[in-house]
């Protein structure tokens, strides 16, 4: 690792974390409190920036907007992120930037519009506790993956922390992506994830075996970022599954 981060703290009130988060190495959780210490919880970290914007400010100005035939709601997030965006060293206000966001992405009232059987609310809360760290995985505008924690592998991790069976995980799975082909749920989420540095490109795989993605900012070399991606998921996702092998 080339970068030194300290500690790091994410307190939510009124929400208890799941304890089986304790599985995953450098976390520690106590009630509404999860702990990182990211020279033990990162894969790779070779980067101490994010580009973010509060959350209320995108609320409020953002999310009301709606496109037009001129003007397509990626192109809107894409310059009010130009205009709003700034940077942040610490990453305990990205993961609370990302609470908010996947809160507002994963809530309830989605329940009956998502169009797959046998979700819950408890598996809501699962996406949005598992969404939140994914906010600190970073992919630079050349396509070097500078930033990689256990939940990268959404999927797997969820299933490691939430001790769920094969249909469940693919179910979760589907949820997580389903934004994507939902039409209302896609623009939702693009407006949402200005808050998080306009991380508009889908680059997972294009087969769903589970072996890790990100969600990019447009520009991003995704050429190159495949490539390294080849290099480091096998070993990585061995890794991830293995916090469940002792638990």
């Amino acid at each position: 690792m080339s970068v030194t981060l300290a500690p790091m703290t994410l307190t939510i009130p009124d929400h208890r974390f799941d304890s089986r988060w304790n599985r995953i190495t450098g976390m520690s959780v106590e009630g509404d409190t999860i702990t990182i210490n990211p020279q033990e919880y990162f894969f790779r970290l070779e980067s101490d920036t994010w580009r973010v914007i509060d959350w209320d400010q995108v609320a409020t100005e953002l999310l009301p907007v709606e496109e037009t035939c001129e003007s397509a709601i990626e192109q809107i997030a894409l310059e009010y992120f130009a205009q709003n965006a700034r940077i942040t060293h610490d990453p305990a206000e990205v993961l609370a930037i990302a609470w908010q966001v996947y809160s507002h992405l994963f809530r309830e009232e989605h329940l009956d519009s998502l169009g797959i059987d046998g979700v819950t609310a408890d598996h809501l809360r699962m996406l949005v506790e598992v969404s939140t760290f994914t906010a600190l995985n970073k992919v630079e505008d050349d396509g070097h993956i500078s930033i990689v924690g256990p939940t990268w592998f959404f999927a797997d991790t969820a299933q490691v922390i939430y001790d769920l069976d094969e249909p469940t995980t693919e179910l979760l799975d589907e949820v997580f992506h389903g934004a994507w082909f939902n039409e209302y749920r896609r623009i939702e989420g693009v407006k949402a994830h200005a808050a998080l540095g306009g991380r508009l490109v889908h680059g997972c795989q294009s087969a769903p075996d589970r072996r890790g993605g990100v969600v990019a900012p447009y520009g991003t070399d995704m050429n190159r970022f495949r490539d390294e991606l080849d290099t480091f998921r096998d070993a990585w996702l061995t890794t991830v599954r293995s916090y469940g092998e002792h638990a």
